[in-house]
């Protein structure tokens, strides 16, 4: 199905479906998708980092990330992903010395990735959007991977869309957004040297499968169109059809 303009309806209709979709991500990758002694949890918080979407975390007393591959997962160099573009950047030592992270679950187990499905109310003001990248960049210095998600366009805030923030905060990569696919899904590995897999897409076409990385090496593909179809049908009837008129 393809990405609808969510602009067009009022943002408590988007934070239901977003809601939903949070949810169908998540049994997606309960049903099959992730490796032995990994689960997921939906809004856990997790210290610094907040309560993302979803947690992806390790079971106490499991393979170590610097273990051997894990089974049941992709990895970069036999299944690089389809991505429009990938970037390697070192982060601003300076900054990540300014910050104090401390990562962990009440559980213990260790939080490895994250999922954010960004929202325009993280666009609503100055402190919202500093909020919402401070969680994001909290995560990767923390060596925790991140798949994050905008299907919608770029606010005066961030012209060059959450992936332009995001870079600019983490080193001294300059990006800029241009041409008509102006909505974008992000995965990143995190640590010291943060790697970027980028796809741009536009409101009638559909998203892309992202991978999820669980170690800097191995990672599962995310269904991102799949589970958006699947949330589509939660959205109730009247702003469907606002959401399918032609424009």
């Amino acid at each position: 199905m393809p990405v609808h303009d969510w602009t067009r309806v009022r943002d408590g209709t988007f934070h239901h479906f977003h809601y939903s979709w949070v949810l169908e991500i998540m049994r997606a990758l309960k049903r099959g998708l992730l490796p032995a002694g990994y689960y997921v949890m939906a809004e856990q918080f997790g210290g610094d980092v907040g309560a993302p979407d979803v947690l992806t975390l390790q079971a106490a007393g499991t393979q170590p990330e610097s273990g051997s591959p894990l089974s049941g997962t992709a990895t970069l160099t036999e299944t690089p992903p389809v991505v429009h573009a990938r970037t390697t950047i070192a982060t601003d030592s300076y900054a990540r010395m300014q910050r104090s992270l401390v990562i962990r679950h009440t559980s213990d187990d260790r939080i490895v990735a994250m999922i954010e499905i960004h929202s325009r109310g993280n666009q609503s003001s100055r402190h919202a959007l500093r909020s919402f990248v401070d969680k994001a960049v909290a995560a990767l210095d923390g060596g925790i991977h991140l798949l994050l998600v905008d299907v919608h366009p770029p606010g005066p805030r961030e012209p060059n869309g959450i992936h332009g923030v995001v870079l600019n905060e983490i080193g001294t990569e300059e990006y800029v957004l241009g041409g008509e696919r102006r909505l974008t899904a992000m995965a990143y590995t995190g640590g010291a040297v943060v790697e970027a897999f980028v796809v741009h897409f536009a409101v009638g076409e559909p998203i892309p499968p992202m991978p999820l990385f669980l170690t800097r090496e191995n990672y599962v593909p995310v269904p991102l169109e799949a589970t958006y179809l699947a949330a589509w049908d939660d959205v109730t009837a009247q702003y469907q059809q606002v959401l399918l008129a032609p424009s």
